[in-house]
């Protein structure tokens, strides 16, 4: 059985979430706590057109693992992190930096990876009739849209970036937080944001009718790319689940979310580079060169937690 709920939050209080029970019963919560993977995601759009693959996704998971899968979305990077952190959900997908994060509380692992590629993942947009030529144009007048606080493409590999050109927010720009990728176009789009920094991966999408990434082509314009990560992408897990439910999930992560089902996927599989092979149980240390780009940038990645 599937299922798919929001979940019930409280408050989000320095980056730390409250957890609310007494959800409605479910065939799920008269199951074993071992017979469930409680799996928690973020929402992808809040466009209602956007179909997202949760269902295909629970159902691979299912047969991989022979147990119910429960899939919760949670409202942000923190979120996620800190449900997993506690118990209530046992794995949860994150990019390179919040896994950092995670990894380094020493309360969660990381489960499965997938290396980076050696190319930019982040990149700076602008309108294509901006005044801003490159990063030198900036100026402190300048609004620049990020999509989350604890996002690697949308924001902590950006803030690098912008740091290497001797950029400050608040000094040098001004910073808005729009709380996700496609909120960051719309900002671009309404004149809220001159600059939209994103992943890479968005551009792509112009002329699609994507509402991801509502523009068509030359519509928009990169002023600066970042640097590449080591890790992409990573399943998380909680220290509290059963053996047996991390080693079912330690076998079928990487078979589930592997090239195979990369069309039935969609868009889970778009941060998963294509033809790289996943790490199983990545040792901490690949996580290090996060800890030092956050550094570099003047971003203490502790203060998410």
């Amino acid at each position: 059985m599937r299922l798919r709920a929001p979940l019930a939050a409280g408050a989000l209080a320095a980056g730390s979430l409250l957890i609310v029970t007494g959800c409605a019963a479910t065939s799920a919560d008269t199951a074993s706590d071992d017979d469930v993977i409680r799996f928690a995601t973020m929402p992808v759009t809040d466009d209602p057109s956007v179909e997202t693959p949760i269902d295909q996704m629970a159902a691979l998971l299912e047969e991989a693992t022979g147990m119910i899968v429960e899939i919760t979305d949670v409202p942000s990077y923190s979120a996620v992190i800190e449900a997993v952190r506690a118990g209530h959900e046992d794995i949860g997908i994150m990019s390179g930096f919040p896994s950092a994060l995670a990894v380094g509380t020493g309360e969660v692992d990381s489960l499965v990876a997938w290396p980076g590629l050696d190319e930019p993942v982040s990149t700076c947009l602008v309108l294509d009739d901006s005044p801003l030529r490159s990063l030198e144009d900036i100026t402190p007048d300048t609004t620049i849209a990020f999509a989350d606080p604890a996002s690697s493409s949308g924001f902590f590999m950006p803030t690098h970036m912008l740091d290497e050109a001797g950029l400050t927010a608040g000094d040098d720009f001004e910073e808005l937080f729009s709380g996700g990728h496609d909120r960051s176009f719309i900002a671009l789009q309404e004149g809220q944001a001159d600059v939209a920094c994103t992943s890479t991966i968005f551009p792509s999408m112009a002329g699609l009718g994507d509402p991801m990434f509502p523009f068509e082509e030359g519509e928009t314009r990169s002023i600066g790319e970042s640097i590449s990560m080591p890790i992409s992408i990573s399943f998380l897990g909680s220290q509290r689940m059963s053996d047996a439910k991390r080693e079912a999930l330690l076998e079928a992560i990487p078979a589930v979310f592997s090239d195979e089902n990369r069309d039935e996927l969609g868009v889970y599989m778009e941060a998963m580079p294509e033809g790289i092979e996943p790490i199983v149980e990545p040792d901490r240390t690949l996580f290090q060169p996060f800890v030092d780009i956050a550094a570099v940038a003047d971003v203490d990645i502790s203060d998410l937690g």
